[in-house]
């Protein structure tokens, strides 16, 4: 068996010139510079160390030419390699034999000494000087007299010898402690001022500057001058800040730079407080490495992600000025990044020029008439130019291109007010001098006109359709666009819905302003003013369009906020703090996925999607206006604006961004140059917490591309995610993050076809954790060869469920027990079998284990997009941890379907469900997707297999109506029982034939068990030990056990791989904990000979 791919924390950093190092599980990865440290890209990974995480990373100084060595370091063990950089890359090699080497103690730290030898820093208080090269042996050591129990160390003066030779070491009791090796009798000094464990220390000789970081959340410097000398060592810097411990710290010249458990890297300044706050890990911050020459810093977290931080300063905070506009605004628009539109309650129209820094200007007052509404589109083909359309009160609308504000197209659309006004690209319309406006008024009307700049005349209107928005309070329109599919206008109102109409072009002559009205004049006084041209009749010959299709209060009561085209997908966004992802099939808009792009968003504004392929979110987090990258996990920018409740607008572009907004009657105008982005993401992040639970989707091939494996994994993080895991990068590729769930995802299931094609794979995910929730998604799979990771994933959130809805809608609830709202969902199943034509309703079933004693059955209608309970049983009374469905197909007989599960108690039951399930699928076909929850009953038969909890249960079926039903428990034992089912009169039933039992196969929770074929099993444990089993009469006995690096494993699961013409068939298992890995197992075909026995003393 072999590791072939991981995904760990990565626990250590440490830049090689122009290559970054980073350690994750045992494994080194090289991410090679380029730019000046702007950018790098992955160069080479390979497994340095045997049975532990690389701690650390420690390059040789002045190490120059074609190869610097380093010292990798973890646990008990140490190793050295040689990176060799040249032709664009860096490459790995192993020095001084190859193996990592156990030096019988823990490494804290390690320093290079002269002669190329080794300083370490070992657990129990001792320093010495070691020779790596050979078969490694040991030169000095010396063991430090009250040295306490250590949580880390640094080490200083390595390379000037022993006699200089000197170690700090941060105490569980909150010291600093430092000794000379030469005198190690007695510490040189202790720095206290920590009211926790101290666990990490950085060193900076040119400086004499020590920097501390503790469990206390704080960092302090102390000025120590030389480290092994005597004497006061006052304390420079105390700084609070963070939110979680602190577990890495570093100098960035005089300042300190800490990274913590609560995500956040934080840059220090002089006073103590926050210069820069650096943000983007899922997870817990375990590693941080600053670059000596250019700056540049590195984080690692526990989501195994790494990052690259480029050099910037930290730029002053740009303050909102006041523009000081004329009148009392009413609406604010930008027109570009230096220019600024404001509507006054007065109606007319001013801009402010920032080069000129004044108000100019446009429209004079009552040109909108009361109760105005402003908006403006860009037009590329003039510089700094747009159009901007006026609506008033009395139902008037002028139109005008900003560089020719003299002339003004006016137009009367309704009798009452103009209560909404937008535009939107239309494609067949040029964007460089022409787009779409659309106008509500009074009724739900909706009108849609195209605006064409013409040069030397008033801009011209066509009116092009008519629509009519569905009934409620709030009946106007706040946004529209027009898919690149043609022949549809998708639009979203202020009640909170979307709709769908169908659109097309009227045949005639466009209507057009006859002449361009007076600056100096009101716009259009009359319908008979000879500037103004009335839309009143020309209206009335177009059809009142009725919406094609209508998603009523998808956002919520708040309003929908943008409507997006992106991909061939619709993205709408509202104020309930989501943005939706749809697609249109047949004419008809359908929901797909349901986004939390952060917590705390609470309103979101609009999506913005990036040439670069980033995805940046405007909206408001509190009473502050942001732009949130959805790639790196950052805000771009935050402007404390007061809210969004008041009219505002955002301007990017590549030579400044901008933001207007109203406050205290004036307008405030925030612009700041535009930065390129701080971060680039080396290491992907997965998960920001455990991985729970993980199954193998499947695999997709594209053509002139190997197989790529892609998985789906549960976190307590509360977030599902889909990747793909590659044997050749021994890297994980996140597809797209499932956040639907409001606590941890503690099951998964899957539902897919028998036999998936090679080029794409559709299955449903059941997703199940705690508050008793239930998520349902159908995915597609597709080959991309044009993306990182020739993967496409679409995603359709298909059903959901939770027991407290559930509850809320049940009949005389007042007669029965309250569910509990905190139950969690520990293992989900699908029956299998139950889509068949037998069934008058096509629906599939799912069972689950759950904390509150209960097993329940749901079905899921996917075409009407439910998920019903529709059977329950409270046999086990305590929490029931694992659930296995399996189908049973006599020979000429009707098939039955089973179910397995096990509680705390050890003991598992086996029921039959075949009469439940049929009687709830006739129910769900009469009533339509409602019905009562109907009981299990009891089980056929009951096995005490274990003394304890059931942490990993199997069944595999055997040829002749037999099956194999493996187990493993919290006290370290494998259980396997063979079941035969015996038909009787109308009944089925259980028989055990045979059961086996392995007690202590392994010294912790088996957590993980998989009947591989008839003769194989395969375990894994918390002991981090994969063992597998050849099952035979006399029981179960072990063929090979390997070590693999993820701690705390939750679940594994594993699949058969196609045997390559003239190999082996072999096995693949993928793991998951405290991270993910994928191992290879070969399947050993005859038991392996028994090892000679041993000679008599």
């Amino acid at each position: 068996m072999e590791s072939v791919a991981l995904v760990a924390p990565v626990t250590a950093l440490e830049f090689v010139g122009d290559v970054l190092l980073a350690g994750t599980g045992p494994e080194v990865a090289a991410f090679r510079l380029s730019g000046g440290g702007a950018a790098a890209a992955a160069a080479g990974r390979r497994s340095v160390l045997r049975q532990a995480s690389v701690q650390g990373l420690r390059a040789e100084p002045g190490g120059g030419g074609g190869a610097v060595r380093v010292a990798a370091f973890g646990g008990r063990w140490l190793a050295v390699l040689a990176v060799r950089r040249g032709g664009g890359g860096a490459a790995l090699a192993a020095a001084g034999g190859g193996a990592a080497r156990d030096v019988g103690a823990r490494v804290w730290e390690a320093r290079w000494a002269a002669g190329g030898r080794l300083a370490l820093a070992l657990g129990g208080g001792a320093v010495a000087l070691y020779e790596w090269r050979g078969g490694g042996r040991w030169l000095r050591r010396a063991r430090c007299g009250g040295a306490g129990a250590l949580r880390c160390a640094a080490l200083a003066g390595a390379a000037a010898g022993w006699a200089r030779l000197v170690l700090a070491a941060g105490t569980a009791a909150g010291a600093v402690v430092v000794w000379r090796a030469a005198a190690a009798a007695a510490p040189r000094r202790r720095l206290r001022g920590h009211r926790g464990a101290v666990l990490a220390l950085s060193y900076a000789a040119p400086r004499g500057l020590l920097a501390s970081a503790s469990e206390d959340r704080s960092v302090r410097l102390w000025a120590v001058g030389e480290l092994g000398g005597g004497g006061a060592a006052p304390c420079l810097l105390v700084c609070y800040g963070h939110g979680a411990r602190v577990g890495a710290v570093g100098l960035r010249g005089p300042r300190p730079v800490s990274a913590g458990e609560d995500g956040a890297c934080l840059e220090w300044g002089g006073g103590g407080g926050v210069r820069r706050a650096r943000r983007g890990h899922r997870g817990a911050l375990r590693a941080l490495a600053v670059r000596p020459a250019g700056g540049c810093l590195a984080t690692g977290g526990a989501d195994g992600g790494a990052r690259l931080w480029r050099p910037r300063e930290a730029a002053a905070l740009a303050a909102a000025a006041a523009l000081g506009a004329p009148g009392r605004p009413r609406a604010v628009r930008l027109a570009g990044p230096r220019r600024v539109l404001a509507l006054g309650e007065a109606g007319g129209l001013a801009a402010y020029e920032a080069a000129a820094g004044r108000w100019a200007p446009v429209l004079p007052a009552g040109a909108a008439g009361p109760r105005g509404v402003l908006a403006a589109a860009p037009l590329p083909s003039v510089a700094g130019g747009a159009l901007c359309a006026l609506g008033g009160g009395d139902g008037r609308l002028a139109v005008l291109a900003l560089d020719r504000p003299g002339d003004v197209a006016c137009a009367r659309l309704f009798e009452g007010a103009v209560r909404g006004l937008g535009w939107a690209a239309r494609p067949g319309l040029p964007p460089a001098t022409a787009a779409a406006l659309l106008a509500s008024g009074p009724g739900g009307e909706l009108l849609w006109l195209d605006v064409a700049c013409r040069p030397g005349r008033p801009p011209s209107l066509r009116l092009m359709g008519r629509y009519l928005l569905p009934p409620c309070k709030q009946r106007w329109h706040t946004c529209a666009a027009f898919p690149p599919q043609g022949g549809l206008l998708v639009c979203g109102d202020r009640r909170g819905s979307l709709l769908l109409f169908a659109c097309s072009h009227p045949p005639g002559p466009p209507a057009e302003s006859p002449g361009s009205a007076d600056a100096a004049s009101p716009v259009g006084e009359d319908s008979g003013s000879e500037s103004e041209l009335s839309f009143l009749g020309q209206k009335e010959a177009l059809p009142l369009e009725n919406p094609l299709s209508v998603l009523f209060g998808l956002h919520g009561k708040m309003g929908v906020t943008s409507v997006t085209c992106h991909g061939g997908y619709v993205y709408s966004t509202g104020r309930d703090g989501c943005y939706r992802q749809l697609r249109l099939q047949a004419r008809q808009l359908e929901v797909l996925r349901k986004h939390r792009p952060c917590k705390g968003l609470q309103w979101i504004e609009e999506l913005r999607f990036t040439p670069s392929g980033d995805l940046l979110v405007l909206g408001f987090h509190a009473d502050s206006f942001v732009v949130w990258s959805t790639r790196t996990g950052e805000n771009l920018h935050c402007v404390p604006c007061g809210g969004g409740h008041r009219s505002w607008s955002y301007s990017s572009s590549p030579s400044a961004e901008a933001f207007a907004y109203i406050k205290q009657g004036d307008v405030m105008l925030y612009c700041s140059a535009p930065e390129p982005c701080e971060q680039q993401v080396l290491l992907a992040s997965l998960h920001g917490r455990e991985i729970t639970c993980v199954r193998r989707l499947g695999a997709v091939r594209v053509p002139g591309h190997p197989a790529v494996n892609v998985f789906v994994t549960g976190s307590e993080d509360t977030t599902a995610c889909v990747l793909t895991l590659s044997e050749r990068s021994r890297a994980a590729l996140p597809l797209t993050t499932l956040d639907d769930h409001i606590s941890s995802v503690r099951a998964l299931a899957l539902a897919g076809p028998a036999t998936p094609s090679d080029a794409s794979l559709s299955t449903l995910l059941f997703s199940g954790g705690g508050r008793a929730q239930i998520e349902c998604y159908r995915l597609l799979l597709t080959g991309d060869p044009a993306s990182k990771s020739t993967v496409a994933c679409e995603v359709v959130h298909v059903a959901s469920h939770r027991l407290d809805e559930h509850w809320d809608r049940m009949k005389n609830r007042h007669k029965l027990v309250k569910m509990d709202p905190e139950t969690r969902y520990m293992s989900l199943s699908v029956v299998p079998g139950t889509d068949a034509e037998q069934l008058p309703t096509p629906c599939k079933f799912l069972a689950a284990a759950c904390s509150d004693g209960s097993v329940r059955v749901f079905g899921l209608l996917e075409a009407a997009r439910k998920l019903v309970l529709v059977a329950e049983s409270f046999h086990h009374q305590r929490c029931v941890l694992k659930v296995e469905a399996f189908l049973h197909v006599p020979a000429g007989g009707a098939r039955r379907c089973f179910l397995c599960s096990a509680a705390t108690d050890g003991s598992v039951a086996f029921w039959d469900i075949t009469a439940p399930i049929t009687e709830a699928a006739d129910a769900l076909h009469r009533a339509a997707g409602e019905m009562q929850p109907l009981a299990l009953g009891t089980p056929l038969l009951t096995v005490m297999a274990h003394s304890c909890g059931v942490n990993s249960l199997h069944v595999r079926e055997m040829p002749e109506g037999r099956y194999l039903v493996a187990s493993g428990s919290d006290d370290g034992s494998i259980h396997v029982c063979r079941l035969e089912v015996a038909l009787g009169d109308g009944a089925a039933g259980l028989r055990v034939l045979e059961r086996l039992s392995q007690p202590c196969a392994h010294a912790a929770h088996v957590t993980g068990v998989r009947v591989l074929r008839p003769d194989l099993v395969l375990s894994a444990s918390v002991d981090q030990r994969l063992t597998l089993w050849q099952l035979g009469p006399g029981g179960l006995e072990a063929l090979s056990t390997t070590f693999f690096h993820v701690p705390d494993l939750a679940e594994l699961d594993c699949w058969e791989a196609a045997a390559e013409p003239g190999g082996e068939p072999h096995y693949y298992c993928v793991l998951c904990g405290q991270g993910l890995e994928l191992v290879r197992c070969a399947a050993l075909a005859t038991r392996p000979e028994p090892p000679p026995p041993e000679a008599p003393q």
